[in-house]
């Protein structure tokens, strides 16, 4: 199950990635926020990476006007590794050599069909397991 919420930055796009979640048969659960009045982007970011810390939600997806206080929120949580992403290419080598279970973006940074190319590519690039690349991410919770 798939994490996901936003701010008012990023609801529209948070609407779209949902779209794409139930086109694929991918459950998700909305942890919020519902509508495009303005709201503190920490509820919602601190959210998501709890359920995914916590094990309720596999992985998680977060969206507010540039992905940074949602990625800087998701990063307090112990055991979350998010990564704000706006290529392509980091999206897949973030999952590949980082293991990363959160992905922040940026509605108003990266444009929406590039967004859902991120998601897809973020939610469908497995862990590479390579040796050097599980130390450093055990370094990391250290």
């Amino acid at each position: 199950m798939i994490a996901i919420g936003c701010d008012h930055g990023g609801y529209e796009m948070k609407l779209e990635i949902i779209k794409y979640l139930e086109q694929n048969g991918i459950a998700y659960k909305d942890f919020g926020c519902t509508t495009t009045e303005s709201v503190d982007y920490p509820v919602y970011g601190k959210a998501v990476a709890k359920a995914v810390a916590a094990g309720e939600c596999e992985k998680g997806i977060l969206v507010c006007g540039t992905g940074i206080g949602m990625s800087i929120a998701a990063n307090k949580v112990a055991g979350v590794r998010c990564a704000l992403c706006t290529d392509c290419f980091s999206a897949e080598v973030t999952r590949l050599h980082n293991d990363t279970n959160v992905l922040a973006l940026g509605a108003r940074i990266t444009g929406m069909s590039l967004a859902l190319k991120i998601v897809d590519i973020w939610l469908n690039t497995p862990f590479s397991d390579d040796e050097r690349h599980v130390r450093r991410i055990s370094m990391l919770e250290e």
